[in-house]
């Protein structure tokens, strides 16, 4: 059934597709329909200014030339709409005025074209061709009246039927106008919309690289930063203190096991054509591995204190303190404020020169988070590779939660990193029903 709808969509839709030759096809049955009618009825005319000796010439080919020219307009009038008005309307007038004869079949054909300059032509075009059939009108109802036995009455009847017919092609030129225009303005907006769509995943493509390159920067800088310390502590302190040495090992592993994680939660996240959980074709080996890539969550505010005390065991000296009453955030806030602390933190260990300290504080209140990170090392004076993408990747986490941050070297010497977050209000301090009544 479905099928045979589209097969006859297909069939009526093939004039709209095929334009020039439908309209070909149309002209040439329309011609032999006119002809015929032409030879069969006959054609009685009047003469003015003619020699009676090309009387008979002129009966005989002068209509059939201006037939032929009517119809063969006619197969431009979608292509070429407003010049087959043009001409169909030139020769119904040039013969109406030469009196020879009055009304030809091909005549009918007249409030075609103005359908067709209507639907298809320009708004000046249908607009003349409209005040000519106007005028049109007009003059079949004062050539009639020099026919004989033609009353007043009959008159008037024959010009009110032209100028309807007229009219009624206008309207229905007008109808199919409005729906074309209706059919191209829905085909421009599926176009916007497709065009719009695909700037859509293409932007949404490059937020999550972005997204995945901003954490893995973080997973893998501050992970490698950390090992490369401690090994380096290690190496120096094995000859004096083994048990430093077996610590600074211990962290290693330990700091080598959390970037593990990080990075396949990363990656089982990316995978997209992991099988789903419980599949009958994932192996137990692969469910063991998948499951807490997939369920372990993001760390979040609550591990600062955690990523304080790794770096504390890399070798450098860090104070941590919380001011204000502390509470849970929501995973992304939580996750931003993480990330920016460890991207803070790989900095001082990286760029802030040697035995730096530094201090990470927390300020809570009602409706933001200010955390600040300082140290007291290089500072300004710091070298960089140019290649570096922490701050960077601060400004963009801290502009998807909606705070501030300021980054830069301190007067007295030093890194600062201070950002301030927007968090929900605190519940706890909000008056219950029964304080409030």
């Amino acid at each position: 059934m479905k099928h045979s709808g589209s097969r006859i969509a297909r069939i009526v839709s093939w004039p709209d597709r095929h334009r020039a030759l439908a309209d070909s096809v149309g002209a040439v049955l329309l011609a032999l329909f006119s002809l015929i009618t032409l030879t069969v009825v006959g054609v009685a005319g009047t003469y003015t200014a003619l020699a009676d000796a090309n009387v008979a010439v002129f009966d005989r080919f002068f209509p059939v030339l201006i037939t032929l020219g009517i119809v063969a307009s006619l197969a431009i009038r979608r292509t070429r709409p407003v010049l087959s008005a043009a001409i169909i309307y030139s020769l119904a007038l040039a013969h109406m005025l030469i009196g020879f004869p009055l009304i030809l079949p091909a005549d009918l054909l007249v409030p075609i074209a103005l359908y067709s300059v209507t639907a298809y032509g320009t708004r000046l075009g249908y607009s003349i061709a409209v005040v000519g059939a106007g005028a049109g009108s007009i003059m079949v109802a004062i050539a009639t009246m020099t026919v004989d036995g033609a009353s007043s009455a009959q008159t008037a009847a024959f010009a009110v039927t032209v100028a309807l017919i007229f009219l009624a092609a206008w309207a229905f030129g007008l109808v199919k106008r409005a729906r074309i225009e209706q059919l191209n303005e829905l085909n421009s907006r599926a176009v916007q919309l497709e065009r719009e769509r695909d700037e859509q995943a293409v932007l949404a493509a490059t937020q999550e690289r972005t997204r995945i390159a901003r954490e893995m920067h973080d997973i893998v800088a501050h992970s490698l930063t950390v090992l490369v310390a401690q090994a380096d502590g290690g190496r120096y302190s094995a000859a004096q203190d083994p048990a430093a040495a077996v610590r600074s090992l211990e962290t290693i592993a330990e700091v080598g096991r959390a970037a593990l994680a990080d990075m396949r939660r990363l990656l089982g996240v990316l995978r997209a054509d992991a099988p789903a959980t419980g599949s009958r074709t994932s192996s137990p080996a692969y469910a063991r591995e998948a499951r807490p890539a997939a369920t372990s969550p993001q760390p979040g505010i609550g591990a600062v204190e955690g990523l304080v005390e790794q770096v504390r065991a890399a070798g450098i000296r860090v104070s941590y303190g919380v001011t204000g009453r502390p509470r849970e955030l929501p995973p992304g806030i939580g996750l931003v404020a993480y990330r920016i602390v460890q991207e803070s933190l790989t900095n001082v260990m990286k760029h802030a020169g040697p035995d730096p300290s530094a201090s990470v504080m927390l300020q809570w209140s009602a409706s933001t988070m200010v955390v600040q990170v300082i140290d007291d090392g290089r500072g300004a004076s710091a070298t960089s590779d140019g290649a570096g993408q922490g701050v960077i990747g601060m400004q963009e986490r801290i502009a998807m939660v909606g705070g501030t941050l300021r980054a830069g070297p301190r007067p007295g010497g030093g890194y600062q990193v201070r950002f301030t977050i927007p968090i929900p209000s605190d519940p706890a301090k909000e008056p219950s029903d029964d304080e409030q009544s």
